[in-house]
């Protein structure tokens, strides 16, 4: 991936109108967590979605509403997601082209993270805490973006603790063939693996991308929710998720990258990349 193929993917047409780049609905928000999913929407903005609603509980959806005049709001009468917000949130979903589901969400909405995500008929892309707490099994025509942590959760959830050592024994295309390798049945069901890290690796059932942007500024926090929401909005009007996790990876990494020139360190924050981002992507030779 390179940026002329990014930009390839965002397809930008001279007479599209308003909805064809595609709708993202996020689904996240927590009241410590308020940032997480506006950070992630204006990263899919960005990307090329045309619209984002972030889906989260009632005094957060306000908040939000204070922070971005770019971000629409469909407010839940809800402290945090629970178990019975799971089927409201599920048909409120499908009126979208893409989900994303995680930013800004707690271990209090783990039972309504693994309710939605089984009757979720959306492409969807899932991160941070709803992975915590699940197995490869559950999810179908998803994108997951794990970092290493939340992996080996997944790992041994999925009863395949026996791989967590080789991922620290082998170098990293090993790793990667590792985890392709042993997650085909997963994969079978058209999923697509992210997993975050010094060098990001990029997993559908065939094809296996290293992507090596990026730099240690980038455990800044929010360059997470960032990379989430990009690969969102490029899933919004590509609907082709193994490009969208490259191009994300690659974007993501690339303006951490251009800010590390610029300040001589790594001083940038999650916001400096956003604004990089948008910088990278301009339409200019």
């Amino acid at each position: 991936m390179n940026l002329q193929q990014v930009k390839k993917l965002m397809d930008k047409r001279k007479h599209a109108r308003k909805g064809d780049s595609g709708s993202v609905c996020i689904i996240g928000g927590s009241p410590d967590h308020v940032t997480a999913p506006v950070i992630a929407g204006i990263a899919a903005l960005r990307a090329g979605a045309d619209q984002v609603t972030i889906a989260a509980p009632e005094k957060v959806a306000y908040a939000i509403n204070a922070m971005s005049l770019d971000l629409l709001t469909h407010k839940v009468e809800c402290d945090e997601f629970t178990i019975k917000d799971a089927k409201e949130m599920v048909k409120f979903a499908a009126k979208f082209d893409i989900v994303l589901l995680g930013p800004g969400l707690t271990k209090k909405s783990a039972k309504f993270c693994q309710i939605f995500i089984k009757k979720v008929e959306n492409l969807c892309v899932v991160d941070g805490e709803p992975l915590r707490n699940a197995t490869f099994k559950d999810f179908k025509d998803c994108l997951i973006t794990p970092n290493q942590t939340e992996l080996e959760m997944m790992l041994r959830a999925s009863g395949k603790d026996w791989l967590i050592p080789k991922l620290h024994e082998s170098n990293t295309k090993e790793r990667a063939e590792i985890v392709q390798g042993n997650l085909r049945y997963f994969l079978h069901n058209d999923n697509v693996v992210l997993v975050k890290g010094a060098t990001d690796f990029i997993i559908s059932r065939n094809k296996l991308h290293l992507n090596r942007t990026g730099n240690p500024g980038m455990t800044k926090a929010g360059t997470g929710d960032i990379l989430s929401g990009l690969v969102a909005g490029f899933l919004a009007h590509s609907k082709d998720m193994y490009k969208s996790a490259s191009a994300g990876a690659y974007i993501n990494g690339l303006a951490g990258n251009q800010l590390e020139s610029k300040n001589g360190g790594y001083t940038f924050i999650a916001s400096d990349i956003l604004l990089d981002v948008a910088e990278l992507l301009a339409d200019k030779e």
